[in-house]
């Protein structure tokens, strides 16, 4: 699941939208709108983002933290190492072979480790998070990005 799939779920949870009526409000199919949701989709359009937001009447904050989800929210994330240190070409290669097996406590030190040296969208990125957290996701993600 994507940050942007875990998002809409977490909306739609909250103001009891089904998949569906959402889909359709959308103009989207309902299986669409679910492989988005579940990371079996790329990325949103800006223009998709902007027709959540009317949907659910996010506005200033929300709606730019719910853009900035569905930026992050590309499922199939490539990492271009030319011109990098072999050292930071194995980093990708190892962490691209093994994120499936990490732990929730690992990658909330990985996030730690990378905050520590890049704080831009730090907050932000927390703020959404946390609020498009659901029980279910509680249990799989970190409760520190």
């Amino acid at each position: 699941m994507t940050p942007f799939g875990a998002r809409v779920r977490a909306l739609r949870a909250d103001r009891g939208v089904t998949l569906r009526d959402l889909a359709g409000r959308l103009q989207v199919s309902a299986a669409y709108l679910s492989a988005l949701e579940h990371g079996r989709r790329g990325a949103p359009s800006p223009g998709l983002v902007h027709q959540v937001c009317e949907v659910f009447g996010l506005i200033w904050d929300e709606a730019e933290e719910l853009a900035l989800l569905a930026r992050l929210s590309h499922p199939r994330v490539v990492v271009d190492t030319a011109g990098l240190t072999p050292e930071q070409t194995a980093l990708a290669n190892r962490l691209a072979q093994t994120i499936a097996r990490l732990s929730p406590a690992t990658v909330a030190a990985l996030h730690a480790l990378l905050d520590a040296t890049s704080p831009a969208q730090k907050p932000r990125l927390r703020r959404a998070a946390r609020r498009g957290r659901s029980a279910q996701q509680n249990a799989v993600l970190p409760q520190k990005l």
